[in-house]
This record gives C-alpha cells, structure tokens and sequence, in this order.
C-alpha cells in the first residue's frame, strides 16, 4: 500500500459551464414545442403560413379600417382606408359598441338607476376576488360575504322597491348584468346541489336514491332551452289562480336545476374514482357518514375532478344566452336586438356586434379555465 498522501484539496468548485445555445432560453422552447420532430415542423410551418393569411387581414379589418367613433351609421357605411376592401364595406364599426356599451352591460335597466347593478358589481369583485386567492386569510368571513351578504345587497339593489329606491321590473334588466346574475347563481347552487344529487345517488336507502336519479336523468334528458320554456310558459300553469313568482326567478330556477344535474354526474364520477379503502378507512375510524364524506372522501372526489367542474360552469356560462326564448336578454340577446336600430344598420354593425359579445364570452370562458389549471397545479403540489 502507498504512503504517499494526497497534498492538494480543491478549496472551492468549478463554476458550472452555460448550458449550450440549444439547449437553453427560447431555442430551447421552440425545439421542444414546435420543431421537436420532423412531423412536428411541417405541422409548425404549416400552421404559421396559415396565420400569416389569415392575421394580418384580420387586423386589417378589426384596427386599422375600423371605424372607432362617431354617431351613426354612416360612418360604418363607407370606403376602408386602405381602399382595399369592397366598395360600401369598411372595417369593423366600433363606434356602434361604443354607442350602445351602456346597454350592452345593463340592459334596458333606467340610466339614472344603474348606480345600482355598477355598485353590486363592483362588490362582487371586491369579494370575490380575495375568495380566489389561496393566501389571503378569512376565507371563511369571506364565504359570508360572498354567498350571504352579496345576495342580500343585490335583492335590494338590483329590483329596488324599498329603502325609496325606485322598482326596476326584471323584463328592463338585460346585457352582461343578466349573464353574470344568471351564472353566478347558477353557479353557487348547482354545486351542493350536485353534490346532494350525486351523494343521494349512490345512498343506500332506495327512496333518496330513486328520487336522485330521476331527478338526474330527467334534467339531463332534456335541452336548457326546455327547461326554460316550461319554467316560464308551463309551469305557472299549475300553481294555484292568482299565485305567480317573478320571469326572471323562473330562468335562475331552471338554469340551476339544469346546471345541478350535470354536476350531480361529474361528482359522482370523482366519488366512484376513489379507492373502496379509503372509504373502509374511515368506517375503521368510527366516523359518521357526514364526517367520513366531508373529511376524507368529497375533499379528494372534487379535486379529482375540478376540470370536470370547471366545464360544467363554463357550459352554465354560455347556456345563459337561451333565456332569450323566454323573453330575457342576455349579453347576447341585447347585442342582436340593437342590429334593428335603424340608425345604425350597415353591413358590418352585426359583424362587429357579435365579435365583441363572443370576446367577453371567451374572456370569462378563457378566465374560469385558467384558473382552474392553477388550482389543479396548486393541489397538486400541496398533497406531494
């Protein structure tokens, strides 16, 4: 054996090379994401040269020949900039969103009135915001707020009729304040109710289970559009002579039966999905059946199934322009029912209308969706 030492210890690392220009940064990225194979970089290059025919025109039309203000039709009538376009086509003809955004938001609501829904609206983002943002405390004071005291501000806000505010008859409201109203509702009952349904559907006692899947399969038996139709025509057809409950309550009962039965199937699938152990687990434990499904097994079923859930409300959000077959005007409804305003028909005011009412639809759509991958990704990483 030698005896010969070591005379040299390294006091400090070697400083880590930079990682080689393709493999790091955005050369990285597009490797990776577009040109990763040679199937994957002809489906790139076609996709680009796709964009490249249809982006710019697009543009074109929605910037750049776009008429932005003015005060009537005439300025949505004429020639683009450019010249490139048909003669008596222009751009899209932003003035007309412009003009009617107050209706398009509230409706046919009272101008001198819409103080009312702008101020519950804006408390309805002031809670609803902090009830989103996981590190934010008091979340339950939050809940309150949110779920009980919001309604109560918006029952006596929104209808009025008391405190000397004047009455606003539902048949006014209109435009993105019904939208929102409908869906969030439609949103906070369908939820435990779904999950009533969906516990009542796997129950044990035959009567809970038999109601729960009638209910379920006759809901989803049918569209939303007849849902509607027979909560508004049919259904005060058998209530007693002289009793009648507003149109509007009418639309929020159908949307949230409709919406629950849905999530009543997709929580059910999240409850089927966990292992028969954890359920055994819980009985070992001698936990009560509300106890067992509320500490151990809806916490797991629902994050198994927070995509499903998110889709459903997203669906809710959209369904809510079919109230317009009862005589309601959604952001939709109140979009289409100014192309008949005389002072503002061209060839491109209904166009332009619908654009901007599928953009806020895809805006909130897009939101709920992000959202929902960040609470997977957060859950996710938190149970690890």
């Amino acid at each position: 054996m030698s005896t010969h030492q070591a005379s040299f210890v390294r006091a400090s690392m070697i400083e880590a090379s930079p990682a080689p220009a393709l493999e790091a940064g955005i050369v990285r990225w597009l490797r990776k994401n577009l040109f990763a194979t040679p199937k994957d970089s002809v489906l790139t290059i076609i996709s680009l040269l796709i964009l490249a025919w249809l982006v710019p025109p697009a543009i074109q039309w929605l910037f750049v020949d776009a008429a932005w203000t003015g005060g009537g039709r005439g300025v949505c009538a004429t020639l683009s900039q450019g010249g490139s376009q048909p003669e008596g086509w222009s751009g899209a003809c932003w003035a007309f969103v412009n003009a009617k955004l107050g209706q398009f938001v509230f409706g046919r609501y009272p101008l001198e009135e819409q103080w009312r829904p702008a101020l519950v609206g804006i408390l309805f983002v002031l809670f609803l915001v902090p009830m989103l943002i996981p590190k934010i405390p008091y979340k339950g004071l939050n809940a309150v707020l949110l779920l009980a005291v919001l309604p109560i501000i918006a029952t006596t806000l929104l209808p009025g009729g008391w405190l000397g505010l004047p009455y606003v008859e539902t048949a006014l409201w209109g435009g993105l304040m019904v939208t929102l109203v409908l869906s969030f509702v439609g949103i906070a009952v369908s939820l435990p109710l779904g999950i009533l349904l969906a516990l009542g559907r796997r129950s044990d006692m035959p009567v809970i289970k038999m109601l729960c899947t009638v209910f379920i399969e006759m809901v989803r038996g049918v569209p939303l559009i007849t849902v509607l139709f027979m909560a508004s025509v049919m259904l005060p057809l058998f209530l007693p002579q002289g009793v009648t409950f507003d149109k509007f309550l009418r639309a929020l009962i159908g949307v949230s039966f409709f919406a629950s039965a849905y999530m009543a199937e997709v929580v059910r699938g999240g409850l089927q999905a966990i292992p028969k152990g954890q359920y055994e687990g819980a009985d070992s434990l001698g936990l009560s059946y509300w106890q067992k499904m509320n500490l151990i097994i809806l916490p797991q079923a629902l994050k198994l199934v927070i995509p499903g859930i998110v889709n459903t409300f997203i669906g809710l959000f959209k369904d809510t322009s079919l109230v317009s077959i009862i005589g309601m005007f959604d952001l939709l409804g109140i979009v289409r029912l100014n192309f008949s305003d005389a002072n503002w028909a061209s060839a491109v005011t209904p166009l332009t209308g619908l654009i901007f009412a599928g953009f806020i639809f895809w805006l909130f759509c897009f939101g709920m969706s992000r959202y929902s991958g960040f609470m997977e990704r957060l859950l996710d990483k938190s149970h690890r």
